[in-house]
């Protein structure tokens, strides 16, 4: 059966009903099909009889079949014989990484936590041999299932006749496209392998992301030019295998589900598959996840309808007997005190002058690493700690210990008033890490030296009030940790929200 005389409604090894043509390219045919078997969508390449490389595709899609990693498309079923060969794999529904970027470049952290998934996944591939060598933007998905895939391990580069002489350096090098395009919107390669604009140019070289893009963190521009220029960055180390990438993004906090608005009612189909795809990318709504139904069943009325009857009228004897007790204590101790007035309620307190407060914001915020170079740590996110959203914060880097891996001695979050306030109280939201330890100080001068400690508190971890016995002056504000609280296996202060409160 050659791919010119398949159509949809052919059923291969009468299990895989062919449905719809995805692509084609080069003498091999993409669908998407059922296997009536387990009921569940598949992706089914076929080709032509005179298909060049179909020992080789059958070949390498054997040997995919036996990686591991949940990460990587796995492949069912791969099959040569005269007019009839074929690969089947894994259906993947949700977005591509070229889908995410169209808008704009991602968040820095969750352009670099999905790239570290695709690193980790594809190490695993290169120790069983497997490569891929030819990463674009289309191979990354984020599932509908909230989880990573990395398409065409092994499979893609015979379809579309590519080697290597070097399969890990080329692999690495693809991984940093990939983060490039996710910190930037812009591929540094042909346009055309892509769908994306070209990353500008500097001096015959890719600009840095830094470049690029305003907010790109300090150490994810450096991981990336060591994988793609690697001559900038003279005196650090080239990284130049998968796993290399994956160890320098082993600190970066794990993709977790994008905040979206709940789905419509009506079910959104959306699918990627597996397979190599050089037509213009398409966009498609990732598919809303499965909602569990749960069915609540009416409390029974029947067995113990009585006992609670019982126990009802129980309670209401007792609380008329209570009252009656207390009606004649009450009446008793009136006659015995019949010339002292008695109180009713509480009595209340002498008032007594209390300070008046004022919200104030802040001018400006930054990171603040004033004990190292440059004096400064992830700036871009600080606005997140005063902007009043608990969705949004300031974080510091990850760390490997307590201590900042003994590299420096703190690390804080800098509020700029604009002019000298009378500080009075602030209250800080560190968010759900554990242990720790901060400090609030307050100054005219950004030199810790000449601020001054308002409060400490031995948990950087939740909400927390550091309160001044008198009003500190200063134009300064600086939530400064001494030590950090645990983070996803690592070690990272957080601010979450700042409120400022000044005397009058």
């Amino acid at each position: 059966m050659s791919s010119s005389a398949v159509e949809p409604g052919t059923k291969l090894a009468e299990r895989f009903r062919l449905e719809d043509r995805v692509h084609e390219s080069g003498g091999a045919t993409l669908w998407k099909a059922i296997d009536e078997v387990l009921a569940r969508p598949v992706a089914v390449h076929t080709f032509d009889p005179d298909f060049p490389r179909l020992n080789e595709v059958v070949t390498a899609a054997r040997a995919a079949s036996r990686l591991t990693d949940p990460r990587l498309t796995q492949v069912f079923d791969a099959t040569e014989d005269d007019g009839h060969s074929y690969v089947v794999s894994e259906w993947v529904s949700g977005e591509t990484l070229t889908d995410m970027i169209t808008s704009g470049p991602l968040d820095p952290e969750r352009a670099a936590a999905l790239v570290a998934e695709a690193a980790e996944a594809l190490a695993h591939a290169h120790e069983a041999g497997q490569a891929h060598l030819c990463l674009t933007p289309d191979h990354l998905v984020w599932t509908a299932g909230s989880t990573v895939k990395l398409l065409g391990v092994g499979v893609d580069a015979v379809l579309a006749d590519v080697t290597s002489d070097d399969p890990a350096r080329t692999d690495a090098e693809g991984l940093g496209r990939l983060l490039y395009a996710g910190l930037t919107g812009h591929w540094p390669g042909d346009e055309q392998e892509s769908g994306l604009p070209a990353a500008p140019m500097d001096d015959g070289h890719f600009c840095s992301p830094r470049q690029v893009t305003a907010g790109v963190p300090g150490y994810l521009d450096t991981i990336t030019c060591r994988v793609l220029l690697p001559e900038s960055r003279r005196g650090l180390e080239p990284l130049t295998t998968p796993e290399g990438v994956a160890e320098a993004l082993a600190s970066v906090p794990r993709p977790t589900p994008m905040h979206v608005a709940p789905p419509p009612p009506l079910p959104v189909a959306s699918s990627r598959s597996e397979g190599l795809d050089t037509s213009a990318p398409q966009h498609s709504s990732t598919p809303a996840p499965p909602q569990h139904h749960h069915h609540h069943q009416p409390p029974r009325q029947a067995g113990g309808g009585g006992m609670l009857n019982k126990v009802a009228m129980t309670m209401v004897v007792l609380l008329v007997m209570v009252a009656v007790g207390l009606g004649a204590w009450t009446l008793g101790r009136s006659i015995g005190n019949a010339g002292t007035p008695i109180a009713e309620g509480t009595a209340t307190p002498t008032p007594t002058a209390a300070t008046a407060t004022r919200e104030v914001k802040p001018a400006s915020a930054t990171g603040f690493d004033p004990l190292g170079i440059p004096h400064e740590e992830r700036p871009e996110l600080a606005l997140y700690a005063v902007d009043g959203k608990p969705s949004t914060d300031w974080h510091s880097e990850s760390y490997n210990s307590v201590d900042f891996g003994g590299l420096k001695k703190g690390v804080g979050l800098l509020l700029d008033m604009g002019q000298s306030v009378p500080v009075k109280q602030v209250s800080v939201d560190f968010g759900g890490g554990s242990g720790g330890a901060a400090e609030l100080k307050v100054g005219d001068s950004q030199d810790l030296k000449d601020m001054k400690t308002v409060g400490k508190s031995t948990d950087a971890s939740g909400k927390k009030t550091f309160s001044a016995d008198s009003p500190q002056k200063g134009r300064y504000v600086v939530v400064w940790f001494t030590k950090l609280p645990t983070f996803q296996g690592k070690y990272r202060g957080t601010v979450i929200d700042v409120k400022i409160l000044a005397t009058k």
